[in-house]
């Protein structure tokens, strides 16, 4: 794994029992948002890569606990991801937040539909992805 795409930060490492989180999205100021909000949340980014494809094989190499996916990515997409992800054994108990710019009810239906387990619309606010970290780490069911 190019360790240029895992999360930065001078830290020892993360708290015991902390959530394993990999953050996808192709722009770079969103996916540090993203990666802040899953710190502020008690999570640990162990993989923030900037494409779908970087993105599923770290999911498949990682195995992380959460993966928080961009929908619309070069590469492969959210959606592409979550479905793969969730036809795996391995990787099927991956939960899944995919997050986009397109929030009408059919796009939402076709996230979960994919297998996402929430779906964030953007622009989203850091304190309600904390809010949807939480929920997905403690197993709770998300609105």
């Amino acid at each position: 794994m190019d360790p240029a795409l895992h999360s930065p930060g001078g830290s020892a490492g993360p708290a015991p029992g902390a959530i394993r989180v990999l953050v996808a999205d192709d722009e770079d100021d969103i996916r540090a948002l993203v990666c802040l909000a899953v710190r502020k949340a008690g999570g640990h980014v162990v993989v923030a890569a900037p494409d779908g494809t970087t993105a599923l094989a770290a999911a498949r190499a990682e195995l992380p606990d959460l993966a928080v996916l961009d929908v619309s990515m070069p590469g492969a997409t959210g959606l592409e991801i979550c479905t793969a992800l969730r036809a795996t054994p391995a990787t099927a108990g991956i939960r899944i937040l995919l997050l986009s710019a397109g929030a009408s009810p059919d796009e939402v239906t076709r996230g979960l539909a994919a297998g996402a387990d929430a779906y964030l619309p953007k622009p989203f606010t850091v304190a309600g992805l904390v809010r949807q970290v939480r929920a997905l780490a403690a197993g709770e069911p998300v609105a």
